[in-house]
């Protein structure tokens, strides 16, 4: 997936030829992958990868502009954490279908508007995930559906709250900050 914002490595002095490839895990969500790569001046080092096959995030606006937001338990952090409803792409479902399917899953809701509004790879230090970002509006009722591994509470946040939450240290999710800054913005008129 390159070109997303980017020089193509083609364009660059920047470039990685991999030499060597090994599979060290297959999972349900993510594989781990090590990579030999040769670097530009000729030095040989290891890149350790986790392949993701991608997600989607929603900034959902209901009609008195409060945004839905789920709570819920992260293992990897330990702790609750308020986030826009988001969810893994299945192997070849395209961005918008999925954020539709993990709106209404998570949510209890369907958008009767979905814009994208960006993207962004969320470590690419390490991991092959982008996610897709997309405001939906227009909502109407549906019912929640979450997965069977998966206990979520919705909360209403007035917008302006929300980025004030950002603000104050109170949501600590990357997606979610930069799905609502990125919603800001595309109200702002900034995204040309």
């Amino acid at each position: 997936m390159l070109g997303r914002g980017c020089a193509s490595p083609e364009e660059t002095n920047l470039r990685e030829i991999t030499i060597a490839s090994r599979r060290l895990y297959e999972g349900r969500i993510v594989n781990l992958r090590v990579d030999t790569v040769r670097l530009e001046d000729g030095r040989i080092t290891e890149r350790e990868i986790v392949e993701h096959r991608g997600a989607v995030a929603v900034v959902a606006l209901d009609e008195g502009d409060n945004v839905l937001l789920v709570r819920q338990f992260r293992k990897p952090a330990e702790r609750e954490l308020l986030e826009i409803p988001a969810g893994t792409l299945e192997v070849g479902e395209e961005p918008a279908s999925c954020a539709r399917r993990e709106l209404a899953e998570e949510t209890g809701y369907r958008a009767g508007h979905l814009e994208p509004i960006g993207g962004f790879y969320s470590s690419p230090g390490f991991c092959t995930e982008y996610i897709y970002l997309y405001l939906a509006t227009d909502l109407s009722p549906s019912r929640a559906r979450p997965e069977y591994d998966e206990a979520i509470e919705l909360i209403r946040v007035p917008f302006s709250e929300a980025l004030k939450m950002i603000g104050r240290g109170e949501i600590h999710d990357a997606k979610t900050m930069v799905g609502l800054l990125s919603a800001w913005a595309r109200r702002q008129g900034l995204f040309g």
